[in-house]
């Protein structure tokens, strides 16, 4: 059976705008990849106020759209991948292959379409403690993948 795949997707948001700023996903063997994402100059207000978020960072260190693109095509060809269901996950998704005008290779869907013998609110306490046991920052893209990867385990859906 192939393993289940992942996604959280950070991002910016402010009033004028929500971008994404760096990207997780799980691998068909259990591997993780993870990119900070150099933003579409349309992304950025006028005003260029993007709270915390520095953009300098962002430009140096990020991923050009493209590459992501053809990567999560490489990676995630014809697959439904999970997230947690709380963050804007389509939209953001939306973003990126818009920018580069490709559709996106995979289809996303919530936890609770994978695991189904919990409600939204008990997979989301259950992922928080998995995070805290494991000393992990929620906000990190590739912590919140990794807690995704031990619930499945949790329900038998992955091999230890």
């Amino acid at each position: 059976m192939p393993l289940p795949r992942f996604l959280d997707i950070e991002y910016c948001q402010t009033d004028d705008t929500v971008f994404p700023t760096a990207m997780s996903w799980s691998l068909e063997d259990g591997r993780l990849k993870t990119v900070v994402i150099a933003p579409e100059d349309s992304w950025i207000p006028e005003d260029g106020d993007l709270g915390d978020i520095d953009l300098l960072y962002l430009e140096e260190q990020g991923v050009p759209l493209i590459e992501l693109a053809r990567e999560l095509h490489q990676d995630l060809p014809d697959q439904t991948v999970f997230t947690d269901g709380m963050d804007p996950d389509e939209i953001l998704v939306d973003l990126i292959f818009t920018a580069v005008s490709m559709e996106a290779p995979f289809e996303i869907a919530p936890i609770t379409e994978l695991i189904t013998t919990s409600d939204t609110d008990s997979l989301e306490d259950r992922r928080r403690q998995l995070l805290f046991d494991e000393g992990l920052e929620p906000t990190q893209s590739e912590n919140c993948v990794y807690a995704l990867l031990l619930l499945a385990r949790e329900e038998g859906l992955l091999e230890d």
